[in-house]
């Protein structure tokens, strides 16, 4: 990984279970530019690397259901372009932006001009989306607690 001058983090280890009792993911910070020792001290020409704890700021059952989602979105696509997912036309269809829309009219026009190469119908697709993300929270902006 090269370094562009920012500090950047990365995951080391996987968050445990639900009371598993141990500490939660580890993220390294490099510190750009520096060098010295690293997490053992032995390493002299690496930068330094600090330990930090996570914390997470989204719901986790917000995080899911967003995940089973962008999934069923997913499946939904491949059948709709008759394709492998790989193959299907490159279009992004923003959660968020659909949950700051006034109405469901206004989201259904949006997803429609989105699918607007699809030549099956798309109004079950639609229209199961809007019920998927009924009740949602937007992700882009964390809740403060």
């Amino acid at each position: 990984m090269a370094d562009s001058g920012t500090a950047g983090a990365a995951l080391a280890a996987p968050a445990p279970g639900p009371g598993s009792g141990g500490p939660g993911p580890r993220v390294y910070f490099q510190s750009p530019g520096a060098a010295g020792e690293g997490p053992g001290g032995a390493d002299d020409e690496g930068p330094v690397r600090r330990q930090g704890k996570v914390t997470v700021k989204y719901d986790r059952k917000e995080l899911r259901k967003r995940l089973n989602l962008e999934e069923w979105i997913l499946e939904q696509l491949t059948r709709l372009y008759d394709c492998q997912e790989e193959e299907i036309p490159e279009l992004e269809i923003d959660v968020d932006e659909l949950l700051d829309m006034e109405s469901d009219d206004a989201r259904a026009a949006r997803v429609k001009e989105l699918l607007v190469d699809c030549y099956k119908p798309t109004e079950a697709f639609i229209s199961g989306l809007l019920d998927k993300i009924r009740g949602m929270q937007k992700l882009s902006t964390p809740q403060k607690k």
